[in-house]
């Protein structure tokens, strides 16, 4: 008998666009003190209350990001710990990474830039 592990199921992501504006808004407030605080309990709090607004659930390790694709703006916001995202740009000065959505990294990748 042999036992198999099952497969990480990946959160769905939500499209910005979905959001009405207010929601919008926040969201992007919220993604900039993010990206900006040097605390590691309020950058937790802000995560917390993204995935909140968002509505995304089974996010690995509470941490969201909006997809960063240099050739497309498709506005997904997504687990950033997908391990099908990929890198855009090196972070140099900032919390948050850069990343492309498991989708857009699948149908058109684009390689860090430096």
């Amino acid at each position: 008998m042999s036992v198999i592990s099952p497969a990480r199921t990946r959160p769905a992501p939500v499209n910005y666009d979905a959001l009405n504006t207010s929601q919008q808004n926040l969201f992007d407030q919220l993604m900039d003190r993010a990206d900006n605080t040097t605390s590691a309990a309020e950058y937790e709090a802000l995560m917390a209350a993204l995935i909140a607004i968002t509505g995304i659930t089974g996010v690995r390790y509470n941490e969201i990001l909006k997809c960063a694709c240099p050739a497309c703006i498709c506005g997904r916001i997504f687990d950033a710990d997908d391990p099908d995202a990929l890198v855009t740009e090196a972070p140099d000065g900032y919390n948050l990474g850069r990343l492309q959505c498991p989708d857009c990294a699948d149908d058109h990748p684009r390689p860090v830039e430096d």
